[in-house]
């Protein structure tokens, strides 16, 4: 099974060499991603890609940060982060990302040595692909009880790093979903059905008590229960729609771990 490899950055010249070459040589089809945090988040929650490989080029502080996204990638395990860079751009990519792990190719770029690499990591995958398949053999007793369901928290939020908080936060206890959009929503609600919803009050479009509206006209969804999560300028503003709407509460931004969980445990049990 070839590798699911991503290829992203500033550096459009080195993106279309690469990508060409992994093409021509190796039968690699890797997907080019605009270097935006939407676009990145969408990427690792959709692709699920095995090698990232960031092409630098006329980075600033801010646009490095903009990569810390990938972080994600790399917590979900099994994921290569390359940075391909020269000297410079490697010092100011070590100094302001926060990007736990990557591996560094210099320019010009050694395709040996990348294409190396890839037929490392493509072994691995062989690896452990071989033996995942005999990983598990289950076996049910005709009328016996099936293990605890761990609670389906679907978070939604149009900011993609507010979401891998809120992640990295629940998901030792929930299953954990993430959407950007009140459409993106409806479209996880409709595969599976979330025990609460952590429902952003601000975002573009259509805002979270604008999606709360449309959910109760929803018969499916109507009862799925909902908490705002809001920064606190809009205290006011929420307490208001609180007793509109009446959805299960509020959480302010940001929250600890605690705050979240003690909340979700008060509406769930």
């Amino acid at each position: 099974m070839k590798l699911k490899i991503c290829i992203t950055g500033r550096n459009p010249n080195i993106i279309d060499d690469v990508t060409e070459h992994l093409k021509d040589d190796r039968g690699y089809y890797p997907a080019k991603i605009p270097p935006r945090k939407d676009a990145l988040f969408d990427m690792v929650m959709e692709q699920r890609p095995r090698v990232i490989i960031i092409c630098m080029g006329d980075e600033t502080e801010d646009g490095i940060g903009t990569y810390d996204v990938l972080n994600m990638a790399f917590r979900q395990g099994n994921c290569t982060i390359i940075v391909i860079a020269g000297e410079e751009d490697e010092k100011l990519f070590m100094k302001h990302s926060e990007l736990e792990h990557v591996l560094f190719l210099s320019r010009p770029v050694s395709l040996f040595a990348l294409y190396e690499k890839l037929a490392e990591i493509e072994e691995l995958q062989k690896k452990e692909t071989e033996e995942n398949l005999g990983a598990f053999r289950e076996h049910k007793k005709e009328g016996s009880i099936l293990g605890f369901r761990r609670k389906h928290i679907l978070v939604v939020d149009d900011d993609p790093e507010q979401l891998m908080m809120i992640r990295d936060q629940l998901r030792e206890f929930y299953e954990v979903t993430l959407v950007k959009s009140g459409q993106a929503a409806i479209k996880a609600m409709a595969r599976e059905i979330p025990d609460l919803v952590l429902l952003d009050y601000l975002m573009p479009g259509e805002d979270g008590p604008s999606f709360l509206r449309r959910m109760r006209t929803l018969g499916t969804f109507a009862d799925i229960p909902v908490v705002f999560l809001t920064g606190m300028k809009e205290k006011q503003v929420v307490m208001q729609t609180i007793a509109e709407l009446k959805p299960k509460g509020y959480i302010i931004k940001p929250s600890k771990k605690s705050e979240i969980v003690a909340k979700i445990i008060d509406v769930l049990g």
